[in-house]
Parts: C-alpha cells; structure tokens; sequence
C-alpha cells in the first residue's frame, strides 16, 4: 500500500550533491514533486521532496539519504485512511 510523505533534506556538505541527485533519480518514479531552497542561512541548502511510495521504500530512501556526509534528512508520513 502506498504512502503520502514528505522528506526534508538539509545539505551542508555540497559534495555530496551529486550521490544525492543520483539516490532522488532512483527513486524518481516516486516523487510527486521537489523544491530546493539554496543557501538558506548563508550555508545549508534545504529540499522537500514530496512520495507517494510504500512506507518501507520511503524509510529506505530517507535513511540512504541520511548516511550520506553532511546531509540530513526526516520524513513524515499523513496520515493512513
């Protein structure tokens, strides 16, 4: 069953933008939509990336995500009907 969800990503290490783009362009048949707010405080890229996805591939995602260096990311999930 699928899943609505919301992922934040903050980037503080711009190096790891391209492993980044490459993990969002795997999982691209998911996204229902992205928006980047670059340099946000002067020194932290922000992204939310909108899923509509299984929760597990969703979870997989953000915590692949979230190993990457200098990157943070959270979900959250609306909720089930």
């Amino acid at each position: 069953m699928n899943r609505i969800a919301l992922i934040g990503i903050m980037v503080e290490n711009t190096d790891s933008v391209p492993a980044l783009n490459q993990l969002l362009g795997e999982y691209s048949d998911y996204i229902r939509g992205r928006m980047g707010i670059p340099q946000a405080g002067g020194r932290i890229n922000m992204i939310s990336v909108a899923l509509e996805a299984p929760a597990d591939t969703i979870n997989t995602l953000c915590g692949a995500l979230g190993r990457l260096d200098g990157v943070t990311a959270k979900s959250i999930f609306a909720k089930e009907e």
